[in-house]
């Protein structure tokens, strides 16, 4: 439940607030600066695992012997939806959590239980239960360090075995018939800061009006940033976007998503005049008029467009960003350089959002010359 500290906690059966598990989760929404869509997950994880505990007479907080129980639990137990409360799997069963649900829960609940370790509130031998030494040979190479991959580390004991899923990038025909499909230019300017300025819906959503530099000089408002750009930086929000990246950067935008907020501006003018709040996107054609869109709402335009465009799937803000990224890959940007644009810390993050064209692999393949032509003889 939401409260007026701006983060999640967990109550019990009589409605009293759980003080360990508050105590927590202020840590993580307050001390550690962690999203508050974080904390919400995290309250969600460590409330199934006191729900398990108290529905199998456990006590939390030396519970952890028994992690491989909670999973089973977590696989076949319904919520409260549920029409039961035991574990009752049976052949060809569909698993009520998926292995990356699964995962998800059991990093909130260690997240917990060192926590509780710490504080003094759970036995020191718990952390012995949830994590075990291992080396570093299944990291990337960036996190080796110099001491190379044989750093002794704490690895997490039960991780479940996720399947791959490779994130496909929308197409620019899909972006091009999504934006016909727009019936304003709001629509128009949020598809743009998804398809071709690379944000994600938390960083678009948050955008202030002062966030838009739009001139070729902005110093006369107190920006030496050339050309038009876009400042994209982590607030709180009141409408809970959140950007995920810590720091701030520029981003650079195109002549395209100039246009796109000249056009939005005068269509917010004629619906709102000079009012509204300081968001950049905000509700125009329903109640509460003014009021920021949500990252929910940007996740909905993207469906409608998808199925108001006839594409045949549902091209979702992700793709929208891998579509960017994989564009300037293939107009010859460089690692480094895409790593800038959408704002990651790490040289390895901009990988998985490569998805080179058909014909770039293509043109790949025939540069390499004939081992015949090395030789000086003719290509028979």
């Amino acid at each position: 439940m939401p409260s007026g500290a701006r983060y999640w906690t967990v109550v019990d059966d009589d409605f009293d607030v759980v003080d360990d598990v508050d105590r927590f989760l202020r840590e993580v929404r307050l001390a550690r600066g962690r999203a508050e869509s974080t904390t919400k997950a995290y309250a969600e994880g460590v409330s199934l695992f006191l729900r398990w505990c108290l529905r199998t007479g456990r006590d939390w907080r030396t519970a952890a012997r028994d992690m491989g129980l909670f999973i089973l639990w977590l696989r076949w137990t319904p919520g409260n939806g549920g029409q039961r409360t035991t574990v009752v799997p049976g052949p060809g069963a569909k698993p009520v959590r998926e292995d990356p649900r699964i995962n998800k829960v059991l990093t909130a609940v260690r997240m917990f239980l060192v926590h509780a370790v710490n504080s003094k509130v759970a036995p020191a031998w718990v952390v012995e239960q949830i994590y075990e030494l291992g080396d570093g040979l299944d990291l990337p190479a960036e996190a080796h360090g110099e001491n190379g991959p044989m750093r002794v580390r704490l690895k997490a004991r039960h991780r479940l075995q996720e399947p791959e899923s490779d994130i496909d990038r929308a197409s620019d025909e899909e972006v091009v018939a999504m934006f016909l499909a727009c019936r304003s230019a709001r629509d128009r300017l949020t598809l743009l800061l998804l398809s071709r300025v690379g944000l994600r819906p938390g960083q678009t959503a948050g955008l202030r009006r002062s966030d838009p530099h739009m001139m070729a000089d902005s110093r006369a408002l107190g920006c030496d940033a050339e050309g038009a750009h876009v400042h994209v930086v982590r607030r709180q929000n009141e409408n809970n976007a959140w950007s995920k990246s810590k720091q701030s950067w520029i981003m650079p935008v195109d002549f395209l998503v100039v246009q796109a907020i000249d056009q939005y501006a005068l269509e917010r003018h004629e619906v709102l005049g000079d009012g509204g709040s300081d968001f950049l996107l905000v509700n125009l054609f329903r109640p509460p008029y003014g009021a920021p869109i949500t990252t929910e709402a940007i996740g909905e335009l993207c469906e409608s467009l998808s199925r108001r465009a006839g594409l045949g799937r549902k091209v979702t803000p992700r793709m929208c960003r891998h579509a960017m990224a994989s564009n300037v890959a293939d107009a010859g940007g460089k690692l480094d350089e895409i790593q800038a644009l959408l704002g990651q810390k790490h040289p390895a993050s901009p990988r998985p959002y490569l998805h080179p064209k058909p014909s770039r692999l293509r043109e790949a393949v025939e540069r390499v010359p004939s081992p015949r032509l090395l030789q000086g003889g003719e290509d028979q």
